[in-house]
């Protein structure tokens, strides 16, 4: 069984901390300081008022945090990869590519957290006819999501692109 990446999303800070502990699993970010609190941890008194604290959320819902007109995040979040120290920092307005995967069948070669090169194939697709078609990312990236759409069974890969 496949191991899925946690995610944090930027939230308020009621829903993090309840009378100086933690509500939940919860990430503090207050400058270059981080502070990672389990559900009942007390939060450090050295936190202030500027901090933002990412909440933790289910992993498949990442796609909500993408406006998908503009292909930007509207929120911060951190993707901690199943390694348990990868992580990967998206910040409100970062920029992704939504790659569609489409076609009669569909192999996913790159997955989440991996580093795909324009000359990389990230999927390959499969014609009615047999005929294979290599997919290759227009920039070089980071796998942060693959959505699976249901109702016309196809992936789209959401790819962090580098500076």
């Amino acid at each position: 069984m496949e191991r899925v990446p946690k995610l944090y999303v930027e939230g308020k800070r009621e829903e993090c901390v309840e009378n100086g502990r933690a509500a939940r699993e919860c990430v503090i970010i207050d400058g270059n300081v981080e502070v990672w609190l389990k559900k009942g941890d007390a939060v450090p008194d050295f936190i202030g008022e500027k901090a933002k604290f990412l909440i933790k959320e289910v992993y498949d819902r990442f796609y909500l945090y993408v406006d998908r007109t503009t292909n930007r995040m509207s929120a911060d979040a951190v993707l901690v990869l199943p390694d348990g120290r990868t992580r990967i920092y998206l910040r409100k307005g970062d920029e992704l590519m939504l790659l569609p995967v489409e076609g009669f069948t569909k192999t996913l070669i790159a997955n989440v957290g991996n580093r795909v090169r324009t000359g990389d194939a990230f999927a390959a697709v499969t014609t009615r006819k047999g005929e294979v078609h290599y997919l290759k990312p227009p920039r070089n990236g980071t796998v942060v999501f693959i959505d699976e759409i249901t109702n016309r069974p196809h992936y789209v890969y959401y790819i962090l692109p580098e500076e």
